[in-house]
Protein backbone atom coordinates (compact mmCIF):
# COMPACT_ATOMS: atom_id res chain seq x y z
CA UNK A 1 0.00 0.00 0.00
CA UNK A 2 1.52 3.30 -1.10
CA UNK A 3 1.03 6.76 0.32
CA UNK A 4 -1.89 8.81 -0.95
CA UNK A 5 -2.98 12.42 -0.85
CA UNK A 6 -5.97 12.78 1.46
CA UNK A 7 -8.23 15.77 0.77
CA UNK A 8 -10.80 16.77 3.41
CA UNK A 9 -13.52 18.44 1.35
CA UNK A 10 -15.18 19.97 4.41
CA UNK A 11 -11.99 21.92 5.19
CA UNK A 12 -10.55 22.48 1.71
CA UNK A 13 -10.82 25.93 0.11
CA UNK A 14 -9.57 27.27 -3.24
CA UNK A 15 -5.83 27.87 -3.30
CA UNK A 16 -6.23 31.65 -3.38
CA UNK A 17 -8.00 31.50 0.00
CA UNK A 18 -6.01 28.71 1.66
CA UNK A 19 -2.53 29.89 0.63
CA UNK A 20 -1.52 26.28 -0.07
CA UNK A 21 1.58 26.27 -2.24
CA UNK A 22 2.40 23.80 -4.99
CA UNK A 23 5.83 22.58 -6.04
CA UNK A 24 4.87 21.75 -9.63
CA UNK A 25 7.99 22.95 -11.41
CA UNK A 26 6.78 23.94 -14.86
CA UNK A 27 5.31 27.30 -13.92
CA UNK A 28 5.70 29.31 -10.70
CA UNK A 29 2.10 30.50 -10.24
CA UNK A 30 0.61 27.01 -10.46
CA UNK A 31 -2.46 26.31 -8.36
CA UNK A 32 -2.28 22.52 -8.13
CA UNK A 33 -4.88 22.21 -5.37
CA UNK A 34 -7.44 23.93 -7.61
CA UNK A 35 -6.72 21.37 -10.35
CA UNK A 36 -7.14 18.55 -7.82
CA UNK A 37 -10.44 19.99 -6.60
CA UNK A 38 -11.72 20.13 -10.19
CA UNK A 39 -10.84 16.47 -10.77
CA UNK A 40 -12.45 15.46 -7.47
CA UNK A 41 -15.62 17.42 -8.19
CA UNK A 42 -15.97 15.82 -11.61
CA UNK A 43 -15.49 12.40 -10.01
CA UNK A 44 -17.94 13.01 -7.16
CA UNK A 45 -20.57 15.33 -8.63
CA UNK A 46 -20.78 14.53 -12.35
CA UNK A 47 -23.72 12.21 -13.09
CA UNK A 48 -21.76 10.42 -15.83
CA UNK A 49 -24.50 10.54 -18.46
CA UNK A 50 -24.37 7.87 -21.14
CA UNK A 51 -24.83 10.46 -23.91
CA UNK A 52 -22.79 13.22 -22.18
CA UNK A 53 -24.23 16.37 -23.80
CA UNK A 54 -21.50 18.46 -22.15
CA UNK A 55 -18.90 16.71 -24.30
CA UNK A 56 -20.78 17.27 -27.56
CA UNK A 57 -21.51 20.90 -26.59
CA UNK A 58 -17.83 21.76 -26.26
CA UNK A 59 -16.87 23.63 -29.45
CA UNK A 60 -13.15 22.80 -29.08
CA UNK A 61 -13.38 19.16 -27.96
CA UNK A 62 -11.87 19.86 -24.54
CA UNK A 63 -13.98 17.31 -22.64
CA UNK A 64 -13.78 13.53 -22.72
CA UNK A 65 -14.68 10.58 -20.54
CA UNK A 66 -11.86 8.74 -18.87
CA UNK A 67 -12.81 5.09 -18.21
CA UNK A 68 -12.59 3.81 -14.65
CA UNK A 69 -12.80 0.29 -13.33
CA UNK A 70 -15.83 1.09 -11.15
CA UNK A 71 -17.98 2.86 -13.72
CA UNK A 72 -19.48 1.94 -17.09
CA UNK A 73 -19.58 5.55 -18.28
CA UNK A 74 -16.27 7.00 -17.04
CA UNK A 75 -15.29 10.23 -15.31
CA UNK A 76 -15.34 13.58 -17.08
CA UNK A 77 -11.89 14.97 -17.87
CA UNK A 78 -11.02 18.38 -19.30
CA UNK A 79 -8.10 18.98 -21.66
CA UNK A 80 -6.72 22.11 -20.02
CA UNK A 81 -4.86 23.35 -23.09
CA UNK A 82 -7.98 23.18 -25.26
CA UNK A 83 -10.59 24.65 -22.90
CA UNK A 84 -11.40 28.31 -23.59
CA UNK A 85 -13.73 28.67 -20.60
CA UNK A 86 -16.79 29.36 -22.80
CA UNK A 87 -19.19 27.59 -20.40
CA UNK A 88 -20.99 25.59 -23.11
CA UNK A 89 -20.53 22.39 -21.11
CA UNK A 90 -22.22 23.93 -18.07
CA UNK A 91 -25.19 25.05 -20.16
CA UNK A 92 -25.53 21.62 -21.79
CA UNK A 93 -25.36 19.60 -18.54
CA UNK A 94 -28.90 18.28 -17.96
CA UNK A 95 -28.30 17.90 -14.22
CA UNK A 96 -26.64 21.26 -13.63
CA UNK A 97 -23.59 19.60 -12.08
CA UNK A 98 -20.97 21.19 -14.32
CA UNK A 99 -20.46 24.66 -12.90
CA UNK A 100 -18.53 27.35 -14.73
CA UNK A 101 -16.83 28.33 -11.46
CA UNK A 102 -15.41 24.78 -11.28
CA UNK A 103 -13.73 25.25 -14.63
CA UNK A 104 -11.09 27.93 -14.13
CA UNK A 105 -9.22 29.38 -17.10
CA UNK A 106 -6.28 29.26 -17.41
CA UNK A 107 -5.91 25.96 -15.64
CA UNK A 108 -3.25 24.60 -13.35
CA UNK A 109 -1.77 21.13 -13.02
CA UNK A 110 -1.09 18.73 -10.15
CA UNK A 111 1.42 15.93 -10.67
CA UNK A 112 1.08 14.74 -7.05
CA UNK A 113 4.84 15.27 -6.71
CA UNK A 114 5.37 11.85 -8.28
CA UNK A 115 9.03 10.95 -8.48
CA UNK A 116 10.11 14.18 -6.77
CA UNK A 117 9.78 13.31 -3.08
CA UNK A 118 12.61 12.01 -0.94
CA UNK A 119 11.97 9.22 1.58
CA UNK A 120 9.73 10.54 4.36
CA UNK A 121 9.12 13.87 2.59
CA UNK A 122 5.60 15.22 2.13
CA UNK A 123 4.40 17.31 -0.85
CA UNK A 124 4.59 21.09 -0.45
CA UNK A 125 0.78 21.38 -0.57
CA UNK A 126 0.59 19.22 2.58
CA UNK A 127 3.23 21.14 4.51
CA UNK A 128 1.71 24.54 3.63
CA UNK A 129 -1.90 23.52 4.32
CA UNK A 130 -2.59 25.54 7.48
CA UNK A 131 -6.13 24.24 7.88
CA UNK A 132 -5.15 20.55 7.77
CA UNK A 133 -7.29 19.89 4.70
CA UNK A 134 -4.52 18.01 2.87
CA UNK A 135 -2.46 15.10 4.16
CA UNK A 136 -0.14 12.50 2.66
CA UNK A 137 0.22 9.06 4.21
CA UNK A 138 -0.64 5.41 3.90
CA UNK A 139 -4.32 5.01 4.61
CA UNK A 140 -6.93 2.26 4.58
CA UNK A 141 -9.89 3.41 2.50
CA UNK A 142 -12.96 2.94 4.67
CA UNK A 143 -15.63 4.92 6.51
CA UNK A 144 -15.58 8.57 5.43
CA UNK A 145 -12.71 8.01 2.97
CA UNK A 146 -13.38 7.46 -0.73
CA UNK A 147 -10.62 6.74 -3.26
CA UNK A 148 -11.54 8.81 -6.31
CA UNK A 149 -8.29 8.22 -8.21
CA UNK A 150 -5.42 5.78 -7.79
CA UNK A 151 -3.46 8.02 -5.44
CA UNK A 152 -6.09 10.50 -4.19
CA UNK A 153 -8.43 9.81 -1.29
CA UNK A 154 -11.22 12.22 -0.38
CA UNK A 155 -12.84 12.56 3.02
CA UNK A 156 -16.56 12.80 2.35
CA UNK A 157 -19.12 13.15 5.12
CA UNK A 158 -20.69 9.74 5.61
CA UNK A 159 -18.34 8.19 3.04
CA UNK A 160 -21.04 8.49 0.37
CA UNK A 161 -19.89 8.55 -3.24
CA UNK A 162 -22.62 9.15 -5.78
CA UNK A 163 -22.93 6.05 -7.91
CA UNK A 164 -24.38 6.28 -11.38
CA UNK A 165 -27.58 4.35 -11.92
CA UNK A 166 -26.10 1.67 -14.14
CA UNK A 167 -28.13 -0.55 -16.42
CA UNK A 168 -27.29 -3.66 -14.36
CA UNK A 169 -28.72 -2.09 -11.20
CA UNK A 170 -31.81 -0.97 -13.11
CA UNK A 171 -32.44 -4.52 -14.36
CA UNK A 172 -31.88 -5.97 -10.88
CA UNK A 173 -34.54 -3.69 -9.37
CA UNK A 174 -37.26 -4.73 -11.84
Amino acid sequence: MGKKLIIDLAKCRPQSQSKVRCSYKHHPDNKGIDALLEMIRFALICRRCETAPCITACPVGALEKEPTENDDYGVLKRANMLCTGCGGCAIACPFGTVYTDLIPFPSSVCDRSKGRLKEGEKPLCVTTSEDGSIDYKEVKVEGDLVEVFEDIVVKVSGGVLWEPFLREKEKANK
